[in-house]
């Protein structure tokens, strides 16, 4: 397949923002890829050369590097590239730009003379697997060999192919199209239509890798995806959970009696075990084996099963008390060298909760008391290696007391689990079989909420210059797309405030996102990608954001009074955050009491 013709499509993708119509676009490219390269060219359009719970290296080439490839590639000095990069303000825009002012030159007059039907076209597996090498390619003389394998693809490329080109390698296309939208055109594309949907998603939902169901999709039709199981080194998407605060309500939901269990305030880990193998995947499903050896050996000693899946939540822990820590200390974790010197730093200890599968057997398909008896059945309990801790009960005080205790002991609340004849592995799924109890932080807000960063403002005074206040959002998953809640500006460091700018730089965009929803306009668009967990006085409603638009009375949205920041969520992907039917749920629940106060 010509890479024009994908970059063409990907073009049409960045000027429109209808899901209707995507889905359309993606349709029409679906059924003209090959089968056998459908899957590059789902990875390409992510701007990805992988799921991102494989170990690919990213491309490792700074904005610097970047311009060296394209100085190289045109034989412009480096100084006019910057130039004209400063100037234009997108180096795929500048690398387009030269390519099309090289039609006029002295070369490419040569070249047409020649004959311009010998020029050679780029294809996606070409262009995907010289990519491929350039993320590879590592150690001494590896920058040089990236700069090489750059310039030459841009060398041969045509203008808007260049420009798809570097805005790969930055990770900075910007067409708006999510999973959802993806999944709807490969039901349409390889199934029957839309109904089909549901095979599609809950295959995805089982092996999280959008190229590879894609390629399944399109060489085997949708109707194959109907057996398809988990599978050990492929993480499953994990299944999510609703909010309330009132225990007889959450016992009502659940279906009376439930299985309630602490909360831990740790990193939710899905462990995978294969024969002496094993590997942890985060709630993103990004491969976090590295971080946590500790855990590895653990699973290894105590899953007495030779393939399993289970799910825990790894937590840190005072090794001489046994005690909690705060989920910001394990986060020390995060490092990619002396990991040891980490782990000595910062014991561990896992609280399973779940098993998805065994020895061949699917488990999502089975209720939760019939995954919790052979969970209990195949994990050897250690110190730093156990159950959760749980009850099972219909009693709204007993619910209530072990929420206390749970609380006491350093959990930050419980999870009610429902137990009946449908309480079946969602994955990927929200819904009310899961419901979590978290704990009040002395404010009117009992609970946090977890919201994206859509836009950013400028601060004044000591903040003049920097990134003062973010616009967030929450997500409506009816509509794949982010809903502004609130500006918030507290609760940052001085250290926050001077990091801002970095950390929203790679997501800067001219234009607001396709998939954000907003009446405001702040100084900076952002790509919806970064998750912060906000507390506030109270949910109110406003005229000024779209959040929950019309739902509690016409022309308003739900916001939040006196946001704060407590921390970032890297362990979240946006489509993770609180939606819309949480916040409505919340709200009515905070007027139920305002009203039962009077």
């Amino acid at each position: 397949m010509p890479f024009k013709y994908l970059v063409e499509t990907l073009d049409r993708l960045e000027k429109i923002s209808a899901r209707t119509q995507m889905t359309v676009i993606l349709v029409n490219l679906f059924k003209e890829t090959p089968p056998e390269i459908i899957d590059k060219v789902v990875y390409l359009m992510q701007g990805k050369l992988g799921p991102d719970w494989k170990d690919i290296p990213n491309f490792g080439v700074s904005e610097k590097f970047l311009v060296k490839a394209v100085s190289l590639a045109y034989k412009k000095p480096e100084k006019e590239i910057d130039a004209l990069y400063k100037q234009l303000g997108d180096l795929g825009i500048v690398a387009e730009t030269l390519t099309s002012n090289a039609g006029g030159s002295q070369v490419a007059g040569l070249m047409s003379w020649i004959g311009q039907q010998e020029k050679r076209e780029l294809t996606v597996i070409e262009v995907y697997n010289t990519l491929y090498r350039v993320a590879l390619a590592q150690g001494e003389g590896s920058r040089d060999i990236k700069i090489r394998l750059i310039s030459g693809l841009l060398s041969e490329a045509e203008p808007l192919e260049a420009r798809y080109i570097i805005r790969i390698i930055e990770g900075r296309l910007r067409l708006g199209v999510g999973d959802a939208t993806v999944l709807d055109a490969l039901a349409i594309a390889f199934g029957e239509g839309v109904q089909d949907r549901p095979v599609v998603e809950r295959a995805y939902n089982l092996r999280a890798d959008l190229g590879h169901i894609a390629k399944i999709c399109a060489s085997q039709g949708v109707k194959v995806l109907s057996d398809v199981k988990p599978e050990v080194g492929i993480p499953i998407r994990p299944m999510l959970a609703e909010r309330l605060n009132d225990p007889v309500e959450i016992l009502r939901k659940i279906g009376g009696d439930g299985l309630v269990e602490y909360k831990y305030d740790g990193e939710r880990g899905q462990i995978h075990k294969k024969g002496s193998e094993v590997y942890i995947y985060s709630r993103r499903l990004e491969n976090i084996t590295h971080m946590y050896p500790d855990v590895r050996e653990l699973a290894q000693k105590f899953i007495k099963a030779r393939e399993a899946i289970v799910e825990g939540e790894i937590v840190a822990i005072d090794p001489e008390t046994m005690e909690l820590r705060p989920f910001q200390e394990l986060m020390r974790r995060k490092r990619k060298h002396d990991i040891h010197i980490a782990m000595k730093e910062v014991p561990v200890a896992v609280f399973l909760f779940d098993l998805l599968y065994v020895d061949g057997e699917d488990l999502t398909v089975k209720t939760l008391p019939e995954r919790r008896k052979v969970l209990e059945s195949i994990v050897e309990n250690d110190q730093n290696w156990t159950i959760a801790t749980y009850i099972r009960t219909s009693d709204p005080d007993k619910f209530m007391n072990f929420f206390m205790k749970a609380v006491s002991e350093g959990a930050e609340g419980v999870m009610a689990k429902a137990v009946h004849g449908n309480s079946l592995y969602r994955a990927g799924a929200r819904g009310w079989l899961w419901i979590k109890f978290k704990r009040d932080y002395k404010s009117e807000m009992i609970d946090t909420v977890d919201l994206v960063a859509v836009g950013g403002f400028y601060g004044r005074g000591r903040r003049g210059g920097k990134i003062g206040t973010l616009l967030m959002a929450a997500y409506d998953p009816e509509t794949d797309s982010f809903k502004t809640v609130c500006k918030v500006g507290s609760g940052f460091t001085d250290e926050d405030l001077d990091k801002m700018y970095s950390l929203f730089e790679p997501y800067i965009i001219q234009h607001k996102h396709p998939r954000v929803d907003s009446i405001m306009k702040p100084d900076l668009w952002f790509v919806p990608a970064k998750v912060a967990e906000i507390i506030g006085a109270e949910l109110t409603l406003s005229p000024l954001h779209t959040c929950c638009w019309n739902k509690i009375r016409s022309g308003a949205g739900i916001s939040i009074r006196f946001p704060r920041f407590i921390r970032w969520r890297d362990d979240k992907a946006p489509e993770d955050a609180t939606t819309m039917t949480e916040l409505v749920e919340m709200y009515t629940r905070q007027l139920k009491k305002l009203e039962e106060a009077k």
